[in-house]
C-alpha cells in the first residue's frame, strides 16, 4: 500500500493537492488552512500532488516508480509534432 506523507509545517495551505488529486485523497481544511490526507487508501501513486506542491510538503513511500513521460518536457516536445 502506498504511504503518503504530508509535512504539516511545510504545507502553505494552497489547496492545489486537493484540487488536482484524481482520487480525492486530500481535503482542504479552511479552518487550519492546510491540506489533510482523508483517504490514503485511494491513492494510486500518480504523484501529481507531490509534483504540484510548491513547498514540497508531500512525499510518497512504498510505490512502484514508472517513468511519467508526460512530465518529461524534453520527450514531450519531441512528441508534439504527432499530436
Amino acid at each position: 500500500m502506498v504511504v503518503i506523507n504530508l509535512h504539516e509545517q511545510a504545507c502553505r495551505g494552497c489547496g492545489m493537492c486537493a484540487e488536482i488529486c484524481p482520487t480525492n485523497v486530500f481535503e482542504y481544511d479552511s479552518k487550519s488552512h492546510q491540506a489533510l490526507i482523508k483517504h490514503p487508501e485511494d491513492c494510486i501513486a500518480c504523484l501529481t500532488c507531490a509534483y504540484i506542491c510548491p513547498s514540497g510538503a508531500i512525499t510518497h513511500e512504498n510505490y512502484h516508480s514508472v517513468k511519467n513521460f508526460y512530465r518529461d518536457h524534453k520527450f514531450w516536445s519531441r512528441m508534439e509534432k504527432f499530436l
